[in-house]
């Protein structure tokens, strides 16, 4: 019998993911896995740079794989070792260090870049077909090279360059107010440094708030801090020289004119997917590296995509002769492990049937099928949530509509709209036939849990909307309040954890989030979740509080 030979590209926590699930079908010998990991380090939760780059986490407490026990069970951990081409036709990969590496299955969990936006003074690469083909040594696995004091906010390296500055009480500037770009700017508020956000958009996070919204939380911004400078666009940046003779960032030039001086430069402007080996390998890639719903690629049913890098577009003939393609890869760590796990056994249960049909029939047999008429879980619509101290903001959905529209097209949407900006509080609720389908909240953590609950549930909201608004009013005693706590509510999103798990694990002794976070994974993806694990584990506490005889 030969054993599935599987080649992972990609050791981000998608790919640690993955290899995790992979192992008992490694330890069996029903399958061989090979991992080129890119980076000379154990995997880590990327999620969690921000707040090492203001020294909230240490390092260990972000890792995420585990290198010793996968080559324990068989795996092949190659650190420090990049992808260089895929030779489809050969099923070979070909690495950094020379070596071609054989696969049955290759699976591609590269994850994505930051994108370094178009200014006057930063170079930045084009990565079509023609300029791979060229630059294929400078482009594929390696990042655009930034001048000195500017610096993305994706690996390690990035963060060690935030957190010299942070330290030392530097000025920072951030380019960009999604979610990543503010919670780093919060974060280096907190700790001391002056920080400025520029974004060219009405308020922050435009993709996900409305105005309303987005106009609280730029209040909440400015009282923790943070200048906040909006409607302006990033035109150019200038340099200084340092005595050592370093060309150094000194400004940021806006197209309004303005002229920003700082000590950082941090490009918070999204990411773009790993596509590099994928396009060079002649595969179909739109936003990401196009795969279906079983999550292998529309061009060779032997390559997979997980995680960052891919887009899952059900294929269809119409959709096939399209140059551009709906849809694009989540962003999300959840997604991305839920089909890092799926994928993971779909190949154990092909290698495992494989073996047993050669065992049966006495003779070594193919390798595993391929592509099954099987697909990956649907993802639901992502939460998008800000972590920062003392402003929580959750948000999901469709949430354009005004409480005044008159839509034709959608006579049974109505909208609730409730606003405090005195006290950085606003919640609004759009609904369809009285089910939740978006909402947002701003200073309103309790509120914006049961929301939660309710989308997930598809439950109709209680005729009085303004009921929703006790749960994070003086006098609310969430013990009194069962749904929330209900065994079956899900309380962390990217590891589909509920609140019964995480009783049944301080049941076992995990009192603290840290303890639940290594038992049940809960808390471990974004961490938007940790302060509803503490009030699960708190309130169990207090249920097993007995009285105890002092002798």
């Amino acid at each position: 019998m030969s054993a599935l030979r599987v080649v992972l590209v990609g050791y981000g926590p998608v790919g640690a993911r993955f290899v995790e699930e992979l192992l008992p079908a490694v330890e069996r010998g029903t399958i061989e896995l090979t991992v080129v990991a890119g980076e000379d380090i154990e995997a880590y939760n990327r999620v969690l740079v921000a707040e090492y780059a203001v020294g909230n986490t240490e390092l260990d407490s972000m890792l995420v794989g585990d290198r010793e026990a996968a080559e324990a069970a068989g795996a092949r951990v190659l650190l420090g070792v990049a992808a260089t081409s895929i030779d489809r036709a050969a099923h070979l990969v070909h690495l950094s260090t020379g070596e071609a590496i054989a696969y049955d299955r290759l699976v591609l969990a590269t994850g994505s870049r930051a994108n370094v936006p178009t200014l006057d003074g930063v170079e930045r690469h084009r990565r079509d077909l023609a300029s791979l083909e060229k630059y294929a040594r400078q482009l594929v696995a390696r990042d655009d090279e930034l001048p000195a004091g500017i610096t993305a906010l994706r690996d390690l390296a990035d963060a060690e360059r935030v957190l010299a500055a942070v330290r030392d009480r530097k000025r920072i500037v951030v380019l960009g107010a999604g979610v990543l770009g503010l919670e780093l700017a919060l974060a280096a508020a907190h700790a001391g440094a002056q920080v400025c956000v520029v974004h060219h958009g009405p308020h922050p996070m435009p993709r996900s708030l409305d105005r309303g919204g987005g106009q609280v939380l730029r209040a909440a911004l400015r009282r923790s801090g943070v200048t906040v400078i909006a409607h302006s666009r990033a035109e150019a940046v200038a340099f200084r020289t340092d005595d050592d003779g370093t060309r150094r960032f000194d400004l940021l030039v806006t197209a309004d004119g303005k002229q920003l001086r700082g000590d950082l430069l941090v490009l918070s402007c999204g990411v773009s997917p790993r596509n590099e080996l994928a396009t060079l390998a002649g595969l179909r890639t739109a936003v990401g590296v196009v795969v279906g719903p079983g999550l292998a690629s529309w061009t060779d049913p032997d390559i997979y995509a997980v995680g960052d890098c891919a887009q899952v577009v059900e294929r269809t003939d119409e959709l096939a002769r399209q140059r551009s393609l709906p849809g694009a890869p989540s962003g999300l760590v959840g997604p991305g492990w839920r089909q890092a796990s799926w994928l993971a056994a779909t190949f154990t249960a092909s290698a495992e049937r494989t073996a047993s049909e050669a065992g049966a029939s006495g003779s070594a047999g193919a390798a595993a099928d391929s592509a099954t008429d099987a697909a990956a879980p649907v993802e639901r619509e992502p939460i998008v949530m800000l972590k920062a101290e003392h402003i929580d903001v959750v948000a999901v959905g469709e949430i354009s509509a005004d409480p005044w529209d008159d839509d034709a097209l959608h006579p049974r949407r109505r909208v609730s709209q409730w606003a405090d900006p005195e006290h950085l509080r606003y919640v609004k609720m759009v609904t369809e036939d009285g089910m939740l389908t978006g909402f947002v909240s701003v200073g309103m953590p309790r509120t914006a849990a049961e929301l939660t609950l309710l989308f997930e549930r598809g439950s109709e909201l209680p005729a009085d909307r303004s009921m929703l608004l006790r749960f994070d009013g003086p006098d609310y005693d969430p013990s009194t309040d069962s749904d929330a706590f209900a065994p079956g509510a899900t309380v962390c999103w990217c590891n589909g954890v509920s609140v019964g798990r995480i009783e049944e694990s301080a049941a076992c002794g995990n009192t603290t989030v840290e303890g639940v976070g290594r038992d049940t994974r809960a808390g471990t993806g974004c961490g938007g979740c940790k302060g509803r694990i503490a009030e699960i584990l708190a309130r169990a506490a207090e249920a097993d509080e007995t009285p105890t005889l002092t002798l």
